[in-house]
């Protein structure tokens, strides 16, 4: 595939599409455009939220525990899920980084930082390697706090603690809230970023994370362990939704698998002749590049709400060079302030 035949290449050879990011679904627009819904909604399911929900499924199919073995906490079936998940993980990122930062399959096309981590080491990563960092957060922090979620959770269901629901007697609720999971994902992280963007927890915890300034697959779930607590917290909504544990391990997992998609670095994965997967990073990208917007990705509109979206435009620029400018004036009328007092 020829990448500038879908975006643009500046001179240090970053790539960026020509087309600006939409901060929002067009589920939102009204008056309502069905048109635009309908040519949306595939891309909505497939193929990374399907592929998530197949996992799933097999999760619930071989991998879950009998609701009698979950009823009691057991060192057992707790580390089965964790080798589960550390085995899914390293498969799933090790995919991806295999393929476009081992072998460089396909070059920097389509990259949207034209560097690769590998060849740039730094002090602010463990053995100055940004990719033994990741590695070890996520297996060391990530897996097992995301297995201490889904365990805790699993718990709580085979205990009567969460409300689950039968798909025989409410399938349309269930079937909405299945599809609803995206959603609430994207509703919570952009909550919970917001929150870790804080200056105190971003200096002692978001900025873990964001050390990878240059993201690829393993930076996914690097982070402090306190943002994975509140990152993999997005379960918890199911003690309060009636709901269904497959439903709740499609919401871990979204969290947990999903992850990847927006840290990858590429915009298209290609597949061979004139076909790739669109990973829809774009928005993440920016917001790593940036670090003051695009707390969400658009599913869910706050970020254009709150004015803190940037669609990779040159207007996008403008308006968030505005912003920092009214955020440092009203940083130095308030230091004034009390310095009068």
């Amino acid at each position: 595939m020829n990448d500038l035949d879908y975006g643009k290449r500046n001179k240090r050879g970053d790539w960026a599409p020509n087309k600006p990011v939409s901060g929002f679904a067009p589920i939102y627009a009204f008056p309502p455009k069905l048109g635009a819904v309908l040519k949306w909604l595939p891309e909505y399911i497939a193929p990374w939220n399907l592929l998530i929900a197949a996992i799933t499924l097999a999760y619930w199919l071989w991998v879950i525990p009998s609701v009698e073995v979950m009823q009691s906490f057991q060192l057992g079936w707790v580390l089965w899920l964790y080798a589960v998940n550390a085995i899914g993980v390293f498969l799933f990122f090790g995919l991806f980084e295999f393929r476009l930062y081992m072998q460089r399959q396909q070059g920097a096309r389509f990259k949207y930082n034209a560097k690769f981590p590998s060849d740039a080491p730094s002090d602010v990563f463990w053995f100055q390697s940004q990719n033994r960092d990741n590695i070890l957060r996520t297996f060391a922090f990530g897996v097992t706090i995301w297995t201490a979620v889904q365990a805790c959770m699993l718990w709580a269901y085979a205990n009567g603690y969460a409300p689950w629901m039968s798909w025989a007697e409410n399938p349309i609720w269930l079937a909405a809230l299945f599809l609803l999971v995206p959603v609430i994902h994207e509703a919570h992280f952009y909550c919970i970023h917001r929150l870790i963007h804080m200056p105190f927890l971003y200096k002692h915890v978001h900025s873990v994370h964001h050390n990878s300034v240059n993201p690829s697959p393993w930076s996914s779930l690097s982070m402090h362990p306190v943002e994975h607590v509140l990152y993999f917290g997005v379960a918890l909504w199911h003690l309060i939704l009636p709901s269904h544990p497959v439903i709740m391990l499609f919401q871990l997992h979204k969290a947990g698998y999903g992850a990847v998609t927006g840290h990858v670095g590429f915009d298209k994965i290609e597949l061979g002749g004139e076909r790739g997967l669109d990973t829809h990073a774009y928005a993440h990208y920016l917001h790593h590049k940036y670090f003051e917007v695009n707390y969400g990705d658009g599913l869910v509109p706050f970020d254009s709400l709150f004015g803190t979206w940037h669609d990779g435009s040159k207007e996008g620029d403008a308006l968030m060079q505005e912003r920092h400018r009214a955020k440092k004036q009203r940083a130095q009328a308030q230091a004034a302030k009390e310095a009068v007092l």
